[in-house]
């Protein structure tokens, strides 16, 4: 840890101020928490302030302890320029850029009108079709920059859709994977998608949270290869999680796995699989 301990002033009540501190991975790191605490007058704290905010109830502030998850990442970041198109709320172009990254966000006027030709790959943030009709409206634009050479991925949306959202007929269903902890089954071993830049492997998912994928594709072209098979305990497998399509000279890619809830937990397979995925030519 760089530097071990700093020296804040703060003039009066209310006032604000950020410190930085390095973290420093040994060879042999392993996951942990770091927990920042302030001392002042003889106490100390090691609180978070979290404000809970909705409609349906009154607002409340919670103190909650303050921790800083610790995750070694063994990745390789594919080179190139990722443009992010923001849906109804995730932290993926922050979290990708915190690991090396360079990434961009695209507005709605550069969906309309702009150079989508100068990112090496584009990735819709999640529910972007559903949210967001300046997607819809700049549907052939985006399939033109597939079809160009550029690398699309989409993250999952639900079933309210105006349009289509790939290049051949993609229908999304309601499929899902509740279990964390379901195996995966990889449905050709040597797919690209699976061995670079990153080898992927079954303790890439490890770890995950809440669930494996929603909204999986439910039916598709020939085009179209799916990547990955799930099943629930008890339940049918599915093979709609990953789906990727050559369009033109580029690729098309749709996912209904949660990546928007692993990454910002700090799921190391997670950031691998992505990077694949953004990799992918």
């Amino acid at each position: 840890l760089k530097p071990a301990a700093q020296d804040v002033t703060l003039a009066k009540t209310g006032d604000e101020t950020t410190v930085r501190f390095e973290v420093v991975a040994g060879a042999n790191a392993a996951a942990g928490e770091a927990r920042p605490i302030v001392r002042a007058d003889n106490a100390s704290w090691s609180l978070r302030e979290d404000t809970i905010d909705y409609g349906h109830i009154p607002m409340q502030v919670v103190l909650r302890p303050a921790t800083v998850q610790l995750v070694p990442l063994s990745i390789r970041i594919p080179s190139g320029r990722v443009g992010y198109v923001r849906g109804s709320g995730d932290t993926i172009a922050a979290d990708l850029s915190h690991v090396g990254f360079t990434v961009e966000d695209i507005d709605d006027e550069a969906l309309r009108t702009g150079d989508l030709g100068r990112y090496s790959t584009i990735v819709l943030g999640i529910r972007a079709y559903n949210a967001r009709p300046a997607v819809h409206a700049a549907h052939a634009r985006l399939m033109a920059y597939v079809e160009r050479g550029g690398n699309l991925i989409v993250q999952y949306n639900t079933l309210d859709l105006d349009g289509p959202v790939g290049p051949y007929a993609l229908e999304l269903g309601r499929g899902r994977i509740t279990d964390e902890t379901a195996a995966p089954t990889f449905l050709d071993a040597k797919d690209p998608l699976l061995n670079t830049p990153n080898k992927i492997t079954h303790a890439d998912f490890d770890h995950w949270v809440q669930e494996r994928g929603i909204y999986f594709a439910n039916k598709w072209d020939a085009h179209y290869r799916p990547v990955l098979r799930f099943s629930d305990p008890g339940e049918a497998p599915l093979d709609g999680a990953l789906v990727v399509a050559r369009h033109g000279k580029g690729r098309y890619i749709y996912t209904g796995l949660v990546l928007f809830r692993q990454l910002p937990a700090g799921v190391p397979g997670a950031y691998r699989l992505l990077a694949n995925l953004i990799g992918a030519r």
